[in-house]
Order: C-alpha cells, then structure tokens, then sequence
C-alpha cells in the first residue's frame, strides 16, 4: 500500500510540475530543428545514458535475470518504457506541431480522470472516495479556468483533429505507466528508472531513424532544447517521478497534472516577460483547493 505523502513527497511534486512546466515550450523550440520522432528518440537516449551512468558511478545496479521476480521487474520496466517515455514523448512532439499550446497544457489535466478510476481497481489502499473525487474536480476546473476559452481555439492545421486525440492518447499513456510503475515489485527506484529509460530507448531509437533518419546536430536553440528535455524533464523527472509512485502511489503522482499549467504561466511571466492572465489568482485558488480536499480522509464518527 502507498504510504502518506511526507514533506519530501510534496516537495518532490512541486519541483516535478516546475520541470514539466517547462517541457512545452523546449518541445516547441526543438521542433524548429529536429522532427518529432527524433526529438523523443534524442531525449531519451540521452536520459538513459545519464541515468545508467550514474547508476554504474553509484554502484548500485541493474535489475537481474535469474528469478522470477527479476523478470517481472523487467516486464514492468518494457511497461513503463513504452507508456511513460517513448509512445507519449512521440505523441506529444508530433501533437505539438499541429495544436495551440494552451490545448496541450489541458490535456496534461485530463491524465487524473484515466489514473484515478485505474488505481481503484488495481492498487490496494487507493481507493476512490468523496475527497478524492471533488479535489480532482476542483483540480481540473482550475486549469479550466486558467486556460480559458483560448485552450479550445482551433489552430487552423489540417491536422488539428488527430494531433488533438494523439495529445489525449498520451495522457492515457502516462496514466498507465504510472499503474504499472506503482505495481513493479520492490527493486532500486535508480535502478528500476535506468531500466526503463534504456528500454525506452530501444524502443523508440530505431523507430525514428527508420521514419525520419539520422538527424543532423548542430550547436544552436533546437539542439540546445533537446539537451534540456533529456537531461531534466527526462532524466531527472523520470527518477523523481518513479520515487513519488513507489512511495506515495499514483493518486498523488497525478496532482502534478494540474500544476504544470500554473509553472508555465509563472515561466513565461519570467522567461518571456508575458503578462499573467487575469484569472490566475482565481485558477491557483481551486488548484489549491483541490490539492488540500483530494488529501483529506474520511474520519469514523464516534
């Protein structure tokens, strides 16, 4: 069963949505260089050379072979390798040519609706409750509001409409790398990351040189995204989240989605020097709101 979160649960999900926060626009600088096959393989490639090495520097190891509880972690490993690296990374930079960035922001809050109702049906201890489900509903309804009407305006590409199911696609595949990351058997959360990073790049490697080819790399913006995204919002996003899981459970994990909007907006008031919407203050109220409520716990009337 998960365990409370503890201080340095929440403390890890409040740095995970300010790394992700910043994941959209490097995707939309790198897409100036890299098509979008390559800028997935490119990631998290280089996030499972980073993650191994330290592994290797650490002197921690790999997952075994010998026994069946080996196996079954590597089993677990191709899992989240395929579902929460290669198919959504491939699906959200192939999305992200065709569809506004305030739709690609709504769609990381839609991940909770597909967790939620997985997780009461295969992880003990994470039940549905009232105070779940209102949280979360206050949760996305913040994002709702942050976003506003301009989140569903059409982009104009001919693609819109695949690009948009390819960005929900990816939420669903988040969803169930986080199901089965939590139902891993016990192993190094090191380990367990560097596994699946080097699956991932199995996976995804040959599948973008065979679609778009051997990329050309050039010391400019484009190449200097694809650093960032395999070294921080892969790399070590990908440890950070496969500890949250393992020890809070995925229902906690989710409560990430909904504060990755409010860090980009934040981002690009520093960043870009973009003005912050009006109903920020609103938005981050419901957020928070939803944070505390999803938490509380049904007391026993004495």
């Amino acid at each position: 069963m998960p365990d409370a979160p503890t201080k340095s649960s929440w403390a890890l999900l409040i740095l995970l949505g300010m790394i992700w926060g910043g994941s959209f626009p490097a995707v939309k600088v790198a897409l100036d260089g890299f098509e979008p096959l390559s800028i997935a393989a490119l990631r998290i490639t280089l996030a499972a050379m980073l993650v191994t090495l330290i592994v290797a520097l650490t002197k921690r190891r790999l997952p075994g072979f010998s026994t069946p509880t080996d196996r079954r972690i590597w089993l677990h490993a191709l899992g989240v390798a395929a579902f929460t690296n290669a198919l959504p990374f491939a699906l959200l930079s192939w999305g992200q040519q065709f569809v506004t960035s305030g739709f690609a922001g709504i769609s990381m809050a839609v991940v909770p609706l597909f967790v939620l109702p997985l997780a009461h049906l295969t992880v003990p201890g994470e039940k549905l409750n009232i105070f779940k489900s209102l949280g979360f509903l206050l949760g996305f309804l913040g994002v709702l509001v942050l976003m506003g009407q301009s989140a569903f305006d059409s982009s104009g590409a001919t693609s819109e409409n695949l690009a948009r199911f390819a960005c929900i696609a990816a939420t669903a595949c988040y969803a169930i790398g986080n199901i089965i990351t939590r139902l891993s058997p016990p192993v190094s959360q090191l380990g367990f990351s560097s596994a699946s990073l080097l699956l991932a790049a199995l996976l995804i490697l040959p599948t973008a040189l065979f679609v778009e080819g051997l990329p050309t790399f050039v010391l400019n913006a484009p190449s200097l995204a694809v650093i960032y995204l395999g070294l921080v919002p892969t790399a070590l996003a990908t440890v950070i989240m496969v500890r949250i899981i393992r020890t809070a459970g995925p229902s906690f994990m989710v409560l990430v989605n909904f504060q990755v909007p409010i860090w980009a907006a934040l981002m690009g008031v520093v960043f870009l020097a973009e003005h912050l919407p009006t109903r920020f203050i609103a938005a981050l109220g419901l957020i928070l709101a939803g944070l505390a409520i999803s938490r509380m716990q049904r007391r026993p009337l004495r």
